[in-house]
């Protein structure tokens, strides 16, 4: 009925077995590892998201750049083309962007249509929280302030907004070009 000393001494000795993984609940999870079982058995996505991060400047700080300020209340189109281009990652290139912002503005009166959706691709890859409120509601009440936001943000994060995207990863890789290219082919017969 209880137990015996020998069987007692033997599970004593045995190693304790390794905890179970974590449940499989369709949630991703970080790779098993047996020091943050209990966190990552717990609360599987809270180690995986990290908080958004604040903006570096607020919204009604345009005066903290006064160029920028200028530019963007007289001409926005400009500021939105900078700004489109670094986000895009130099598909599409200032000037188009800018155009299409111009064109909307010129015609509809209401290029924040356009201009928001470059907000949210700018928070989703910077990780910035969503403030004061929603990306179309920032840009709606004033486009003005949100696109000179977004300016000091890129700007904040090094990157140097009078150049396009090319020539800062330029500047970043030290002035070296990283093009990916074929090898010279030859043309015509040889004998």
């Amino acid at each position: 009925m209880y137990p015996s000393k020998q069987d007692a001494a033997y599970e004593m000795n045995q190693k304790p077995s390794p905890p179970l993984p974590p449940p499989v609940t369709g949630y991703p999870v970080v790779p098993f590892t047996n020091q943050h079982h209990n966190e990552i058995h717990s609360h599987p996505i809270q180690h995986q998201q990290q908080p958004p991060s604040r903006w570096s400047s607020g919204l009604c700080d345009c005066f903290s750049d006064i160029p920028n300020c200028c530019i963007t209340c007289w001409c926005p189109c400009i500021t939105f083309g900078r700004v489109a281009e670094i986000v895009d990652k130099g598909t599409t290139p200032c000037a188009v962007s800018g155009a299409i912002y111009g064109v909307l503005l010129w015609f509809t009166g209401c290029p924040c249509i356009y201009s928001c959706i470059y907000r949210t691709k700018m928070r989703k890859q910077l990780m910035l929280e969503d403030r004061p409120c929603n990306d179309c509601l920032v840009h709606f009440c004033c486009d003005a302030c949100a696109l000179c936001q977004e300016y000091r943000e890129l700007k904040h994060r090094g990157f140097d907004m009078t150049m396009g995207w090319q020539e800062n990863v330029e500047r970043h890789n030290g002035g070296v070009t990283v093009f990916a290219s074929a090898p010279p082919v030859e043309l015509g017969m040889k004998r």
